[in-house]
């Protein structure tokens, strides 16, 4: 197994694409940490995993908030004795109103949930990984971040400081033998969308759904959070070893035009 032997302190991992990588690493042999404010879904990710013969624990984390996160850091090491991989994907957005009716503390919110979240874990996470001069940490960004579908500021530009963010770690850390890349999902199918569609009957979502997958994505289907668990596992084992500072895009070919709209 890709991960046996491995702890991975996993934020956001109780739902949607966190919780997609959780179950994923589980798999490769990982102890699954994970951080999340949705205490009930974490419990219940958690409880899946050991279900299925994995190892799993949860902390009840506000991602937001320096000491919360410090506090889930430590409880994750004194548990489970170590830090190999750090996971940062706790993200999201409440609403997409034009930046003239964009509030302060919206713009805030957003900023710290999926920026300084990423901050304040690897505050706490980098000095166990330098001691033991062995690190992976994976920070989600979005493919927003460098080709938005839609007038998202406070969102897009959060993601694009992720990119930032990931590039000047990386280049730091790499002399400790850490290695740290950022993934870019695509439109994937998980609770993101609850606030646009929530409303919908289960019809009208799969044709939401079907709509973006024919004008806006070149594979012509939606994304899965196993798509991205994928892709982050590749980045979390020792398969990657040679690969740092790496942007990657698992987003079924966006920014590349659909066939139909060059024909």
């Amino acid at each position: 197994m890709l991960l046996e032997g491995r702890v991975a302190l996993i934020t956001g991992g109780a739902k949607g694409i966190g919780r997609g990588i959780a179950l994923r690493f589980s798999e490769e042999g990982a102890l699954c940490a994970i951080a999340d404010v949705a205490v009930k879904d974490g419990e219940a990710t958690a409880q899946e995993i050991e279900k299925k013969g994995g190892r799993a624990l949860f902390l009840a984390c506000d991602v937001t908030k320096i000491e919360q996160v410090k506090a889930a850091v430590e409880e994750a090491k004194e548990r489970a004795g170590k830090i190999d991989i750090l996971v940062n994907n706790a993200g999201g957005m409440r609403s997409e109103p034009p930046i003239e009716d964009m509030t302060e503390e919206e713009w805030d919110w957003t900023l710290a949930l999926n920026l300084k979240s990423q901050f304040l874990f690897c505050k706490f996470v980098v000095p166990l990984m330098k001691e033991r001069r062995y690190g992976k940490i994976i920070n989600l960004s979005s493919i927003g971040a460098v080709a938005p579908p839609a007038h998202a500021i406070h969102y897009n530009s959060a993601k694009a400081g992720v990119i930032g963010f990931t590039l000047d770690l990386a280049y730091a850390l790499a002399r400790f033998n850490i290695n740290v890349n950022a993934i870019l999902p695509g439109p994937v199918k998980t609770f993101f969308y609850e606030p646009f569609i929530g409303s919908l009957d289960e019809k009208a979502r799969e044709q939401f759904f079907d709509g973006i997958a024919r004008s806006a994505v070149p594979l012509q289907r939606i994304g899965t959070p196993e798509d991205i668990a994928n892709a982050a596992l590749f980045l979390a084992s020792d398969l990657s070893s040679y690969v740092t500072g790496v942007v990657l895009p698992v987003s079924g070919g966006i920014p590349l035009k659909p066939y139909k709209e060059m024909h």
